[in-house]
């Protein structure tokens, strides 16, 4: 369901949600870099280290590298990455599950990290996606400012709006930084957050499956 086959089309673009439709609007003007640097230069002496010692020197500037990659997701599109589909299915008709997808995220209230496993499941109408788009998909997202609900939801609604499935079910197992080394102090604590579209969230016999193909029970 990749690149050998042939028999693509482009998604149209009407209908479609603002923060699937396109890139967040940047903040005008733009700081930058130097501006950033600064600004990492500041937290430096504000958390009570010299940001003119020697190890320190070029941290302002690793560290602005480093959210250039970390942050990627502010520059990418959600409908470009699902644009191309194949029509080619031999009348597949049940639901397409990518499970065990690896990410990383940062929490927007406290800027530290969240990371686990997203599992996504479509039921396609003719045709499909290729599969590493759906893992694309969770990073466009991911590589932002976020709230586990909201990446959550925002998967699934960019799946059901741009692909038009019968039905969408998304699932999110995450440890948050903000819980594990601060505040209460939780390691290995992990939420758990769910979305369903469609089918899915119509019958619940389909969430059954959902979870039952996750958790790889045999019925």
């Amino acid at each position: 369901m990749d690149a050998k086959n042939t028999n693509v089309k482009p998604w149209p673009k009407q209908g479609l949600s603002d923060h699937v439709r396109a890139v967040p609007a940047p903040v005008e003007p733009r700081p930058t870099r130097e501006q950033a640097e600064a600004a990492v230069r500041t937290l430096i002496a504000y958390a009570g280290d010299n940001p003119s010692r020697e190890g320190l020197l070029e941290t302002p500037k690793r560290v602005i590298g480093a959210y250039e990659e970390i942050y990627q997701g502010y520059n990418e599109c959600p409908v470009e990455v699902l644009d191309r589909t194949f029509s080619e299915t031999g009348g597949y008709d049940d639901f397409v599950l990518v499970r065990d997808i690896s990410f990383n995220s940062h929490c927007e209230h406290h800027m530290m990290p969240f990371f686990g496993r997203a599992h996504v499941a479509y039921m396609p109408v003719d045709r499909v996606v290729g599969l590493s788009k759906l893992a694309r998909l969770v990073d466009v997202y991911a590589r932002r400012l976020q709230t586990q609900e909201h990446l959550t939801s925002q998967v699934a609604t960019a799946i059901d709006e741009i692909l038009k499935p019968r039905g969408v079910a998304m699932m999110i197992e995450a440890e948050h930084m903000c819980m594990s080394l601060r505040g209460v102090e939780k390691p290995g604590a992990l939420t758990v957050t769910t979305h369903f579209t469609g089918a899915f969230r119509e019958d619940a016999g389909e969430q059954v499956r959902f979870m039952t193909m996750l958790r790889g029970v045999q019925r």
